[in-house]
């Protein structure tokens, strides 16, 4: 079921109460649904740029590409991974950085084919990605905000997913409750390594994230994940490239060097680590 319950406001952290179209403070401070059924809770004050986040043009690319479903075996990675003591009727899932909700929609339709409820948030900086979000699934709570402040109470969440996106780890151990869990999901040595020989006359070694650690945190599981996939145009080979912060990253040249080729075979490689929060932690 959907849920716009049991947040915060994003400029005093009072308790927002939806009323309506609104969710609304002790404070009066009130926030209106859009049409879609989403909500902005990114005050002007926390923004970074007039419009932050992905672009509309970056958004209708990824959608563009995940509809292909080129990567689907991520979300099998990621529900087959699931940690079991969290496979339980009701379990709180905040997806921090959710683009245009590919991953989360359906992770919830795997929740239902074993019967397992949930109650799920979708949560990006980008509010081109939150709209196309709540037009894809209309079951989920979607939410304008930032990882750097999220605007909900303390232990919100049993399960926190952060999807090649930007952790703020200290939010998240406030979030969760007392022992929930947090799934990390990055890119590998070979990911999309197809794509980089070409945009790049060299490519630089493999640094894995986090290899000291994480404060307030304690690593449960750690596995990879490798499969391959066709691109049969030049128009699929721009999606997948105008997803990926390549498209910033590339040289001019690089990136003439893609618009001449048709097709390509691409290695997809992903990482996902589970991690526990510290009981007795924030």
């Amino acid at each position: 079921m959907p849920s716009l319950e049991n947040l915060s406001c994003p400029i005093d952290g009072a308790d927002l109460l939806l009323e309506g179209r609104s969710l609304t403070c002790a404070n009066n401070h009130s926030f209106d649904l859009a049409k879609t059924g989403y909500v902005n809770l990114l005050p002007v004050q926390n923004k970074r740029s007039k419009d932050p986040g992905d672009s509309k043009e970056m958004v209708l690319s990824r959608q563009t590409f995940l509809n292909q479903q080129h990567y689907f075996p991520i979300v099998d990675a990621i529900f087959a991974s699931w940690p079991k003591q969290q496979l339980f009727s009701g379990v709180r899932i905040l997806d921090a950085g959710c683009g245009e909700g590919y991953y989360l929609s359906h992770l919830g339709k795997a929740f239902d084919k074993h019967n397992i409820l949930t109650d799920r948030i979708g949560l990006d900086i980008s509010k081109w990605a939150v709209m196309s979000a709540s037009k894809r699934d209309k079951e989920i709570g979607w939410i304008v905000g930032s990882n750097a402040s999220l605007p909900v109470p303390d232990k919100r969440f049993d399960v926190i997913l952060c999807l090649f996106g930007f952790p703020v780890f200290d939010e998240f151990s406030r979030a969760l409750e007392d022992s929930g869990q947090l799934l990390l999901v990055e890119s590998g040595p070979r990911h999309l390594i197809e794509l980089r020989e070409v945009l790049y006359e060299r490519i630089h070694d493999y640094k894995p994230t986090y290899p000291d650690g994480i404060a307030n945190f304690e690593l449960q599981s750690e596995e990879s994940k490798c499969f391959s996939f066709e691109l049969q145009s030049q128009a699929q080979i721009q999606d997948l490239l105008s997803m990926t912060p390549h498209i910033h990253k590339a040289s001019y040249e690089g990136k003439l060097a893609i618009q001449k080729i048709e097709t390509m075979s691409i290695t997809a490689d992903i990482r996902l680590r589970w991690y526990r929060k510290k009981t007795g932690e924030k």
